[in-house]
């Protein structure tokens, strides 16, 4: 089995370290709390496992093949984002008002951020593909492939949350602070609107 490691783990820590809804999710949770941030990245994290699973089974294949289907994803996945970017932009408005999120919530609002972005599955669809070995077993190798996709995402998030924990103190400044999360909700609505036109 030959499979073409070199150039899916270019191709993939490319894909991860380009920011998208995610990033913006964990991060800005990161800097109210390291724990919120590992909470949210373990939740698109176990998203990315959903995502190899129906890769790995051939199911979001048939989404992809379906147009219908496909732009059901887009649909829901952007009103989420979108969802997720007006709640960002009320936060500063309510923080007084409403209590802290729980643990909970945060882990599912990462797992349905990751799940319901049609990028994250797509990339399942056309990464994998092209480094597997055409003459071996195919669901060994997808399955391979997946799980090394979601150890390198998880490699990524175990950096970034501690990192993104220690500029807490800055982004959490008076004058800061509403300068952040207003580029985050900002950056979760426009995500938004990309999907919607992809």
């Amino acid at each position: 089995m030959h499979i073409a490691w070199t150039s899916f783990l270019l191709a993939l820590v490319v894909i991860t370290i380009v920011p998208g809804p995610d990033f913006v999710l964990v991060t800005g949770n990161a800097v109210r709390s390291v724990r919120l941030g590992a909470l949210t990245a373990l939740g698109v994290v176990t998203g990315l496992v959903v995502h190899g699973i129906l890769a790995t089974l051939g199911l979001s294949a048939l989404v992809a093949a379906a147009p219908a289907a496909l732009w059901a994803v887009k649909a829901v996945g952007a009103v989420y984002l979108l969802y997720l970017g007006v709640m960002t932009l009320r936060s500063r408005r309510t923080v007084n008002a409403v209590a802290p999120p729980s643990h909970k919530s945060v882990f599912l609002r990462g797992v349905l951020c990751d799940l319901l972005n049609p990028k994250v599955m797509l990339t399942f669809l056309s990464l994998i593909p092209q480094a597997m070995d055409p003459t071996a077993p195919p669901l060994p190798q997808a399955a391979l492939l997946s799980a090394v996709t979601v150890g390198v995402f998880a490699a990524f998030w175990t950096c970034v949350v501690p990192l993104a924990g220690r500029l807490a103190r800055l982004l959490s400044r008076p004058k800061v602070q509403p300068v952040f999360e207003r580029l985050c909700g900002t950056a979760l609505i426009g995500m938004a609107a990309t999907v919607l036109a992809a």
